[in-house]
């Protein structure tokens, strides 16, 4: 048996931690949708409801601070793992009563809550338990196995759900699916009771709900402080535009019948599309983008990493217009789409980083500004389906292509570097001699 210095070597834990942060994100995220279209709701319903479970991530700050008051983190990771393992079994005995939505939605929101508060501590007790050396040589890891967990959902999960779809029918389909989930997710939960470092929290005197509830409303007023900070909100949620409307109805569109404008294809096929190519092209593209910011500076790359998210989604135009039934010519396409999305969305992370987060409270502000971000992205997910209903699919994604010019004008109007905080602000006579 391994001695407890080589359990809490890092190559045991970061793997199975963030592969567990991974998992049920996307299951809210992608693939509830999935199973919601293999079940005939309608677009608009469907994204109303799992929209409103996104809120979940939206508000995860507001109680990050008072998970202090567990003993560790790993207390907190653990239990939220095995909790959210549990509540997707849940989603699967859920299929099953009479009630069934309402009661899918139930559990799919106990997932959200839970996966969001797991977010707080995973991350959390990664940056405890290492230090900078640590942090950046296993920073790849942790991109890595989150995308894993996309990968196993959207892509082996989906291709699994439509074989059972084929051959069980629909509910026992999804019902071994999310069973299938709710077992990965209890035993990383009982792997990572064993083999992850304790990352005691520290407890002092003042370490009571109260003196949280008083430091979290000074950061709030802080954040709300801070010069410029409106219009990087509205940047923020407008970046997320045409990106968050075609992440939520793109995977739909494939599913459609072809006679109703869509593509056609079967749980699998999608499943082979966008959660194996599909993935990968992200992956690629965010590295790629990441290189290219770095190279060029946020400032002169923003314009292009806009583009790069937003131009690719001429790809589901396309598709929707020529309706082709090559799964091949389908897979390059949503491999374009995904990378300019990976490329791109490098833009929006080193926004809040190095233009909304700096000052007293910066992590608890890049907090703040990743729970806008979510924002943006339920806010149109919420009535994407309701806009695709009205337009068709062609003439929505000629829209998503639109929503992308009020954030590209945007980026040229406003700083792309932090602006000076109140106390740092340079001397009058220092302005007046510029």
């Amino acid at each position: 048996m391994m001695d407890n210095k080589k359990i809490r070597d890092p190559r045991f834990w970061v793997p199975s931690l963030y592969l567990a942060q991974g998992l049920p994100f996307f299951a809210v995220a992608i693939v509830a949708n999935q199973m919601l279209k293999s079940m005939g709701v309608p677009n608009d319903e469907l994204n109303h409801w799992t929209g409103l479970i996104g809120f979940a991530w939206v508000f995860k700050p507001l109680w990050s601070p008072f998970l202090e008051l567990a003993s560790s983190k790993k207390l907190v990771v653990v239990g939220f793992q095995i909790f959210g393992g549990l509540c997707l079994g849940g989603v699967a005995l859920a299929l099953h009563a009479p009630f069934w939505f309402a009661a899918c939605m139930a559990m799919l929101a106990l997932v959200g809550i839970s996966s969001a508060t797991h977010d707080i501590s995973c991350d959390g007790l990664y940056i405890a338990s290492l230090d900078e050396k640590g942090q950046a040589k296993y920073a790849g890891w942790t991109g890595t196995f989150f995308n894993a967990g996309k990968f196993f959902t959207t892509g082996g999960l989906l291709l699994l759900a439509g074989h059972f779809e084929k051959t069980l029918g629909v509910v026992p389909a999804w019902t071994i699916s999310f069973c299938i989930l709710a077992a990965i997710m209890v035993a990383l939960g009982l792997y990572n009771s064993w083999a992850l470092p304790t990352a005691k929290n520290a407890v002092t005197a003042d370490t009571n709900a109260g003196a949280i509830a008083r430091t979290l409303w000074e950061v709030i007023v802080e954040f709300f402080k801070k010069p410029g900070i409106w219009v990087s909100i509205v940047f923020i949620i407008l970046f997320r535009a045409g990106e968050a409307q075609v992440q939520s109805i793109g995977p739909l569109f494939l599913r459609e019948a072809r006679h109703l404008g869509g593509l056609g294809l079967t749980t699998a096929e999608v499943g082979a599309v966008y959660g194996t190519v599909g993935t990968v092209a992200f992956v690629v593209g965010s590295i790629a983008g990441g290189y290219f910011t770095s190279w060029l500076s946020l400032k002169r790359a923003i314009l292009w990493l806009i583009l790069a998210v937003n131009l690719p989604n001429v790809a589901f135009y396309l598709l929707s217009v020529f309706q082709p039934t090559d799964l091949s010519v389908i897979g390059v396409a949503l491999s374009v789409e995904m990378f300019g999305y990976g490329f791109g969305f490098v833009g929006l992370i080193l926004y809040m980083m190095q233009v909304v987060a700096p000052g007293k409270y910066q992590t608890a502000h890049y907090a703040f500004a990743t729970g806008i971000m979510q924002l943006g992205f339920v806010l149109f997910k919420l009535f994407s389906g309701d806009i695709q209903l009205s337009l068709g699919y062609q003439h929505f994604f000629v829209w998503v292509m639109l929503c992308a010019i009020p954030v590209a004008v945007l980026s040229q109007l406003i700083p792309m570097t932090a602006r000076p905080q109140p106390e740092e602000a340079p001397a009058p006579q220092a302005v007046h001699a510029g």
